[in-house]
């Protein structure tokens, strides 16, 4: 095995991106995933002091166990390893340099997160102004701000990619096992000294280690590792997280090991790794018909924005159930409760359907103006009919 993960398959460095469909997919999954978790997070209710605004599932125990399964930012920078680096190839093989690189990644990145910065100071603002509880606005502004954790280091990896599929090239398998030793070095100084702000390294490192498997996943060297391989991977890494957080030092639950991110990630990208490559043959028989295409299309064209987009506008509408409480005397069932629990698929289809028209409105931003979305002088991109990129 070791052997067939040290050598990628022989191919040449392609001139065109050529999509694949199962990396599209999972994407999209995992969009909805986020966008479902955090709509879930959402509790408001009103107390004897006023309206509460809160993470309802915060501090729960039972959400520990939950939490190997709702986080998947690990496989989401693996997906993103994947495009970046058959981006990137196709980008070099046409001449284009590094900067070129970085610098269209950053257009395409940074660009939505302009305008949902300007719309939500305003509206911000507009709030305080308007006489709304100061722990509420700052509540709300801190929920809505939180995406922008994961923009940031993505713009960071991202940026790193011209530099890090180089040493791929030369090093497959030195490079992430020097990083993970610089992730593990981090996590063992920041408990050796209880001196929290150390950990913050592994903000960087962490991520760059999970992108660094899917350069492995995009060089086809994973498509020759045999399925019972496979699940023995996904098995074995399971096991050992278990291992690092019931017997170990480290937080069972995984959102958890975000603040700061800890080697517990870099094993669960691992396993979702392996388990993603066993489903990818069903992934890619669902969404190769048109209509799944279409669909995976249209998301991800506008990815980026969801993203971005769905906190305000949970957020606007936890600010319209307090409202409808107060003048209407729609009652705000506590959250946790049964009724809550009744209550959350309306909940989560209403919030779905407020999406829809903002990311259709906003997504303007990302893809940009038709003129910008080819350099001068430059050939088109040619991408298979029916394919788009997300969060590219």
């Amino acid at each position: 095995m070791t052997d067939t993960l040290a050598r990628p398959l022989a191919t040449s460095a392609p001139s065109r991106v050529h999509r694949d469909s199962s990396i599209d997919a999972i994407r999209v999954v995992l969009l909805v995933a986020v966008f479902a978790l955090h709509a879930m997070m959402v509790g408001v209710s009103v107390g004897p002091d006023g309206p509460i605004l809160q993470n309802a599932l915060e501090g729960q125990a039972w959400f520990g166990p939950v939490s190997w399964v709702v986080q998947i930012m690990p496989l989401f920078f693996i997906a993103g390893g994947f495009s970046s680096y058959r981006h990137w190839q196709s980008m070099r093989a046409r001449g284009a340099s590094s900067s070129e690189y970085v610098r269209a990644r950053l257009e395409r990145l940074v660009r939505p997160a302009i305008a949902l910065v300007v719309v939500v100071a305003v509206a911000l603002i507009a709030l305080a102004m308007s006489g709304m509880p100061a722990d509420i606005v700052a509540t709300a502004g801190f929920r809505i701000g939180q995406p922008l954790w994961f923009l940031g280091v993505y713009v960071a990896t991202s940026a790193l990619v011209p530099l890090l599929v180089r040493a791929h090239e030369r090093a497959r398998v030195l490079t992430p096992v020097a990083l993970l030793a610089a992730v593990v070095s981090v996590d063992v100084v920041r408990m050796a000294t209880g001196i929290e702000g150390i950990g913050f390294v592994n903000l960087l490192l962490v991520w760059l280690l999970v992108q660094q498997l899917g350069f492995w996943l995009a060089d086809g060297g994973i498509d020759r590792v045999r399925r019972s391989t496979l699940g023995a991977v996904a098995a074995g890494s399971l096991a050992f997280l278990a291992v690092l957080t019931v017997i170990g030092p480290y937080d069972v639950d995984m959102l958890e090991n975000l603040n700061p991110p800890t080697v517990c990630l870099v094993v669960l990208g691992i396993a979702q790794l392996a388990l993603f490559q066993l489903v990818r043959p069903r992934l890619r028989a669902v969404t190769d018909g048109p209509d799944a295409s279409r669909l995976v299309s249209a998301v991800g064209e506008r990815a980026m924005t969801v993203y971005l987009w769905h906190m305000p506008v949970l957020i606007a509408l936890a600010g319209a159930s307090l409202v409808a409480e107060s003048t209407l005397g729609v009652p705000l069932p506590e959250p946790l409760s049964l009724e809550w629990w009744a209550t959350r698929p309306i909940w989560l289809t209403v919030a779905a359907m407020a999406v829809v028209p903002v990311a259709l409105a906003m997504g303007r931003f990302e893809r940009g103006p038709r003129s910008s979305r080819r350099p001068a002088g430059r050939p088109a991109l040619a991408l298979p009919h029916g394919r788009s990129t997300v969060v590219d």
